[in-house]
């Protein structure tokens, strides 16, 4: 009886909120705000949606697409942010949409997936008891769900790290392009000029649309860094408003914040070379117990018996 309760309160619970993803909230603050920052933080995906379209999509790749953007509209009307999860998407140049369905078909597989396997199990004679299949099904939907953001998240962090050391030269060239008697906006542009990489492109991106729009070069690389997640290019935006705003010599505060990225960038290699030997250490103290218990269990084992 417990378990027919259980039952069918998970399926009321299912139905419903299957319901209400389809009911159309009433708008608010929240979900014209969300929709405005989805408009603005879409342009990047812009080409490569378009890149995508060209090609011919497969059933589930197109189920995927379509199931993506019900669930960004729908997302977006009820106001939900996704903060830390558009931040590493705008990183990783990837759709909100697409992770979206992505993370919904993790679930549905491990929902498939889960009691298969449990059948199979029951078949050899390993029957789980009670409501174990169900709790174990509804946690590998759970783990599953958010198993996408742990990867994502990584490589977030990753390519974080290499926007940092690309920020740490960029600063060197517009110093280097303020001495030769550049003014502040037009240095900023030449320096993300240089170099083909992707976060130097993000940043011209950034400054080209700067002009489009109307707003200071410093107050889109401040978006920019709100956009990405990354702390450095906003406090080198809070800098650089100071030198237009005020008139603050910046030449020399560029080359040490150059500089602090840099020792920054060394710590950090440092700390990881360091817990990197430690595992090391560890795995080498724990082969060597392994054989020394390997070679002394014989004679245990005969002082024992004896």
């Amino acid at each position: 009886m417990t378990w027919a309760f259980v039952t069918g309160g998970l399926v009321g619970l299912g139905a419903y909120l299957l319901v209400r993803m389809f009911v159309r909230p009433s708008a608010n603050v929240l979900s014209t705000i969300a929709r405005i920052d989805a408009g603005r933080s879409g342009y990047a995906h812009a080409a490569t949606q378009s890149a995508a379209g060209e090609r011919v999509l497969g059933g589930l790749d197109r189920a995927r697409a379509s199931l993506g953007r019900r669930l960004e509209f729908e997302a977006n009307a009820r106001g939900w942010a996704f903060g830390r999860l558009r931040r590493d998407l705008a990183v990783m140049n990837q759709p909100v949409a697409a992770m979206l369905a992505t993370k919904v078909f993790f679930a549905l597989g491990a929902m498939i997936f889960i009691p298969v396997v449990l059948f199979l199990f029951s078949m050899l004679g390993l029957t789980a008891p009670g409501a174990a299949p169900a709790i174990v099904t509804l946690g590998a939907m759970a783990f599953a769900f958010f198993l996408p953001d742990l990867a994502l998240r990584q490589e977030a962090e990753a390519r974080r790290r290499d926007f940092r050391h690309v920020v740490g030269s960029f600063l060197d060239l517009v110093a280097m392009n303020l001495a030769g008697g550049r003014g502040l906006p037009e240095a900023l542009m030449t320096a993300s000029t240089i170099g083909d990489h992707w976060a130097m492109a993000r940043i011209r991106q950034a400054l080209a649309n700067a002009r489009l729009i109307g707003i200071t070069p410093w107050d889109a690389m401040a978006r920019l860094g709100e956009d990405l997640g990354v702390e450095e290019l906003r406090d080198l935006a809070s800098a650089l408003a100071l030198a237009g705003d005020e008139g603050a010599k910046i030449r020399a505060s560029l080359l040490a914040r150059a500089a602090s990225l840099r020792r920054k960038e060394l710590a950090d290699v440092e700390g990881k070379a360091g817990e990197r030997s430690q595992s090391m250490l560890v795995a080498q103290l724990v082969m060597c117990a392994a054989f020394m218990l390997f070679l002394g269990f014989p004679a245990g084992i005969a002082i024992l018996g004896n």
